[in-house]
């Protein structure tokens, strides 16, 4: 495929649609600086699939949208669009149905990218893979932007490595491994924690087992505690009953006397009402009495209040008064100020007139005379002028000969000297070129130190594929070793689980009797069911539950059918012989029914499965789990495992010391491939150092030659100059003969220097005569103005003054006025006030009548209230007498209550029914409430002191067990995963290895082809540093321009480390071509002939290559090996346009003219 044309529309400083067409051959895009040329590279790598902001020189990816300017606004939109030629079909398959591929990328400001492939939405990826499969990209070695070539230079050699690994193409292998070291760390993880997880659950499997034991004992707890319960609370329900028939009784009584002593107090109530009823109208005549009363004083104090208001305001009018009779004064002095200056200023009006006549023509006079001196002057400078000139051309004349006479005299000499000089030179070199015979016996050196290369090659390959065996052998005993050591741990834990279950806890005083026997494997499940929760029992007389050794029987009851009695099966203590002997035992549970009717008294028989039938006619059919069937098959295991374990230790040992004997082995492998890496980079380093040597002899014997050649073309060009000097001496001798001296000129300039200094004099005095009668007319003419604005302000000024003067005396006539008003009001005051007094002294006796009235009555009613709570506390009394008896019942019936409530919570049943529930004979005489209160705590604190009991333990344990076998199989699983992501990163380790060296191997041949090609000479290479594994190493670059010794890439000059990374650049790019190289300014460090070899080398790879370039570029020299240009201006301030020559076509069009 081959990039046929990029379309811009809105990206960045591109506003309006621009088309550049990528054609065969170099294209090129210039400008100025600041134009937008890189604009249009950045463009490619966007619609490649760029992502980074920061890569497109902007903060954010909205950024590539066009901004505005100060005459355009913002666009929203941005979208490029690149078309490619298809017409080989080689596409990837989803889009190989046409003969042309367009890549669109838009961008929405705020919405993000949207990229199309021939019209169909794809994802970035999807573009970016398309881009990558072609060789290229937006971070391809084929994209050098501005600054690529200084980061590679000032790069660090690891940094440098990644240029290898994109010619190598393992670009993708190393995103690969370190997926896969991702997922390999993760399942370490996942394992470490899965370890953590069994060995909590392996503890969790141990208390567990110890909780099923006490869950056991806990039940049979529970049984007695329940009986006890219900006789205390039978005895219980007995003594609230009957208390409740007492409160009953106690009620009735109270009730009677409540109704008596309500009687009495309803008559006291009925006379207090009647007082009470009087007392209203009699409080509502005293209230307004007072109310007539409070109101004459009011007015009496506001009277007074207002006789000093008006003091006050008497006070205030006087001093208003004063003060409006100064500020007339005032005004009457500044409106006689303002009517002097009026009349000063008249005065000096008519001064000033005056003065300005005959003003005109003393200032005509003055120019006149200025202009008539001012014109000798300049006649007499310009003959100055004429007069200066000429002697001067005169004198630069004979100085200009004199000193050509001189400086031809030097070079004649000079150049004597340069011809016997290069005629010596010539001499040695000739005498020097004859000697030389170090050139054959270097190259001979050369092809023995290749050979030296191909054989440390060959070795290292075998070291290698040595080392990648012996560490696969590793990786499978250590995987072994792993299976082994896995097995081992399992059994371990499943033992120290076992171990720990079945020991005897040291806080039991009395251990069950279980503890003691030893089983037949098979038969567990037998003995459990045949006992059950006997086998918890101690044989130890001292605990309130135990087994008592007896003698054996005289005469026991046959088993039926000569049936193997349990106790053939099971070891254990004397006390057991009896219980033993009377079970007897069948291998297949479908006998039992048939044999079921045969068993004598006392008799039992069971299955291996657990099955029971006992004399009585109780059966347990098969399957049922007992704790004791549990513990004793827990015990035959732990045997087992123990066996077992001796076994699987020997294996691991085994194993072990096959992994430690495969370690040494491939330590000494890698140490060999180590070594075999050190003698082929010592055999690269030698052969180098031969080329090196070859190269520097080589250059030295050609540049002698050269300079041979050249010696004698210089000799030859040096004496055609002496002869030309010797010539020219000749010619300046003789014009400095002819040359005359120009004294009377010289006189004649003196002369009219001191007549213009004069002159100049003069015209200084006239202008300043000229320039004072001009600045006096001008200060007069300002004065007269100054003194207009003045008397307009000075008028206003008067004018004002009569106007405040006439308000003041309005303000003053008002003031009179209020005056006289408020004089007059003390008077009508104090008639007022003694109207006041007298209507007060009759409010005050009528207010007085009615408060003794009022408090009259309200004794009487005090005396009545009196009564009234005597006879309301008694039937209050009577009352509560009352509310106590019926407290009393309902504490009764509460009890009651609390009773049946307690005995449905505790035991699920009914008062009626308690006893028949608990299995208790009504009739059996119950012993005194305290003595069961006494043994039922006794049963709890005992029940209690087990702490807390899980009943569910015997079901978690059986679900814990499976968890714990489901994560050992887990536990496998990911070892065997670790073991195959090991394996798969090895693998990638070895093919990058492989991959990255041959890509070495190419990129350094064309690299130090392409360095002699840039340099027209020298030599230079690439080396392996910093590591033994290629994968880790970093390249170092090796250079010797033409004349200097071999030395490291920042030991260069500027110039020849910009060329040296361009060749580097190139050595990749031609390893790993791509359709489209970019080269954005890489020429701008070079000067003019490395620009000229560097736009050489470009047109031989454009001529043997298919690849397109597009180059961006300031230099000339690099414009004229153009096959196009396309120039980017700003016609418009922040808009870039796109102007397109196509230089074949041009110079096809010049040849045919």
């Amino acid at each position: 495929m081959h990039f046929q044309k990029l379309r811009l529309v809105g990206f960045k400083s591109f506003l309006d649609p621009v088309e550049v067409q990528i054609e065969d051959g170099i294209t090129g895009v210039v400008g100025p600086n600041g134009c937008g040329k890189s604009n249009v590279v950045e463009a490619l790598k966007w619609v490649m699939g760029e992502t980074s902001a920061k890569q497109m020189r902007g903060g954010e990816m909205d950024d590539v949208i066009f901004g505005g300017t100060d005459d355009r606004p913002a666009r929203n939109i941005a979208e490029v669009a690149l078309v490619l030629d298809n017409s080989d079909r080689d596409a990837p398959s989803p889009f190989n149905d046409s003969t042309e591929i367009e890549v669109i990328r838009r961008i929405e400001r705020g919405s993000g990218s949207d990229y199309k492939i021939n019209g169909k939405s794809v994802r970035a990826r999807d573009v970016q893979l398309l881009f990558a499969d072609m060789a290229t990209g937006a971070h391809s070695t084929a994209m050098v932007n501005q600054g690529r070539v200084g980061a590679l230079i000032g790069a660090k050699p690891t940094q440098r490595r990644g240029l290898l690994e994109e010619a190598a193409g393992i670009k993708g292998l190393h995103s690969r491994r370190h997926e896969a070291e991702l997922r390999l760390r993760g399942a370490e993880t996942n394992l470490e924690r899965l370890d953590d997880v069994i060995i909590a659950l392996e503890g969790q499997f141990q208390g567990l087992k110890r909780q099923a034991r006490q869950a056991a004992r806990y039940r049979r707890l529970g049984g007695h505690i329940r009986r006890h319960e219900a006789m205390q609370l039978h005895l219980r329900w007995q003594e609230v009953t009957a208390a409740l028939e007492k409160a009953r009784e106690g009620l009735t009584k109270a009730e009677a006397e409540v109704a008596t002593r309500t009687g009495h107090a309803a008559e006291a109530s009925r006379l207090q009402a009647e007082i009470a009823a009087n007392l209203p109208d009699l409080r509502q005549a005293e209230a307004e009495a007072a109310a007539e009363l409070q109101r004459l004083l009011v007015a009496q104090r506001e009277l007074e209040a207002e006789e000093g208001r008006i003091v006050e305001a008497l006070a205030a009018v006087d001093q208003r008064l004063n003060q409006i009779g100064i500020d007339i004064a005032r005004e009457q002095s500044l409106g006689e100020d303002a009517e002097a200056a009026l009349r000063r200023m008249d005065d000096e009006v008519a001064e000033i007139t005056a003065a300005r006549e005959g003003e005109e023509e003393r200032r005509e006079t003055a120019r006149v005379a200025l202009e008539e001196i001012g014109t000798s002057l300049r006649a007499k400078e310009s003959e100055l002028g004429e007069l200066t000139q000429t002697v001067a051309a005169a004198e630069a004349n004979r100085t200009a000969l004199l000193n050509r006479r001189d400086e031809l005299a030097r070079r004649h000499d000079n150049l004597t000297e340069r011809v016997e000089s290069l005629q010596r030179e010539r001499e040695e070199l000739m005498a020097e070129v004859g000697e030389d015979t170090a050139l054959e016996q270097t190259a001979k050196a050369v092809p023995e130190a290749e050979a030296e290369v191909e054989s440390a090659r060959r070795t290292s390959e075998e070291a290698e594929a040595t080392r990648g065996a012996a560490e696969q052998t590793e990786a499978d005993r250590r995987s072994r070793l792993q299976d082994a050591q896995s097995a081992r741990d399992r059994l371990s834990a499943e033992e120290n689980a076992l171990a720990d279950l079945l020991k005897e806890d040291e806080a039991d005083l009395f251990p069950p009797l279980v503890d003691a026997l030893e089983v037949t494997p098979g038969y567990e499940k037998a003995l459990g069911a045949a006992l059950d929760d006997d086998l918890t029992a101690p044989i130890d007389t001292a605990a309130p539950v135990h087994w008592t050794i007896l003698p054996a029987l005289a005469s026991p009851a046959p088993l039926p059918d000569g049936m193997r009695p349990l106790s053939d099966f099971v070891k254990g203590p004397p006390a057991l012989a009896r219980r033993l002997a009377a079970i007897g035992v069948i291998h297949n549970a479908s006998a039992g029914s048939g044999l079921h009717e045969a068993l004598r008294e006392g008799q039992r028989l069971v299955s291996l499965d657990g099955a029971l039938w006992r004399w009585d006619g109780f059966t347990v059919t098969s399957g049922a789990q007992t704790t004791a069937a549990t513990r004793l098959s827990q015990r035959n295991r732990l045997t087992e495992i123990r066996g077992q374990l001796q076994a699987v230790e020997k294996n691991y040992e085994t194993a072990r010391q096959f992994h430690i004997d495969s370690q040494e082995t491939a330590k000494e492998a890698a140490a060999q491939e180590r070594k075999a890496r050190f003698d082929l980079q010592t055999a690269y380093d030698t052969l180098a150092n031969a080329r090196k040597a070859y190269t520097a002899l080589a250059d030295a014997t050609a540049g002698t030659r050269s300079r041979l050649e050249s010696l004698g073309e210089l000799l030859e060009r040096v004496r055609v100059d002496l002869t030309e000097t010797q010539e020219q001496r000749v010619a300046i001798e003789a014009s400095v003969a002819q040359l005359t001296d120009p004294v009377e000129a010289r006189q004649r300039i003196a002369t009219l220097h001191q007549e213009i200094e004069a002159g100049r004099t003069t015209e200084r005095e006239r202008r300043s005569a000229h320039d004072r009668i001009a600045n006096e007319a001008q200060q007069r003419g300002a004065r007269l103005k100054v003194i207009a604005n003045e008397r307009t302000s000075w008028e206003n000024r008067v004018g004002g003054a009569r106007g405040r003067i006439e308000e003041l005396e309005t303000r003053r006539a008002s003031e009179e006025e209020q005056k006289s008003r408020l004089a007059a009001r003390p008077a009508e005051i104090g008639t007022q006030r003694i109207a006041l007094l007298d209507t007060l002294e009759g409010s005050e006796i009528k207010r007085n009548a009615a408060a003794d009235r009022l408090a009259e009555m309200e004794n009487g009613l005090a005396e009545a209230d009196a009564t009234l709570r005597r006879a309301e506390a008694t039937a209050g009394d009577a009352r509560e007498e009352r509310v106590r008896a019926q407290a009393h019942v309902e504490q009764a019936i509460s009890d009651c209550d609390a009773v049946k409530e307690r005995i449905a919570e505790r035991l699920e049943s009914k008062p009626e029914t308690i006893l028949a529930d608990a299995e208790i004979d009504p009739e059996e005489e119950l012993p005194p409430r305290d003595v069961v209160e006494v043994k039922l705590e006794r049963l709890v604190r005992e029940r209690d002191s087990m702490g807390p009991v899980n009943l569910r333990a015997e079901q978690e344990l059986i679900e814990l067990e499976e968890q714990i076998t489901t994560m050992q199989t887990e536990r496998e699983d990911l070892l065997a995963a670790i073991a195959r992501l090991r394996q798969g990163i090895s693998a990638l380790n070895k093919e990058g290895r492989e991959r990255l060296l041959a890509a070495f191997d190419q990129v350094n041949q064309h690299f130090e082809t392409l360095f002699v090609r840039l340099f027209g000479g020298g030599h230079a290479h690439l080396a392996l540093t910093e590591a033994d594994d290629p994968l880790e190493a970093g390249l170092e670059i090796m250079a010797s321009p033409p004349g200097k010794k071999l030395q490291i890439l920042s030991l260069l000059s500027g110039g020849e480390q910009a060329l040296t990374a361009l060749a580097l650049l190139f050595a990749v790019f031609l390893t790993n071509p791509a359709p489209i190289c970019v080269l954005d300014e890489v020429d701008a460090p070079l000067d003019d002939a490395n620009v000229e070899r560097f736009c050489n080398l470009l047109d031989e790879i454009t001529k043997a290559s298919k690849t397109r370039f597009m180059v961006v570029t300031h230099h000339r020299l690099t414009m004229a090996k153009m096959d196009r240009l396309f120039g980017v201006t700003m016609g418009e301030r922040g808009v870039s346009q796109l102007v397109s020559v196509d230089l074949r076509t041009a110079e096809a069009i010049r040849d045919s003219a």
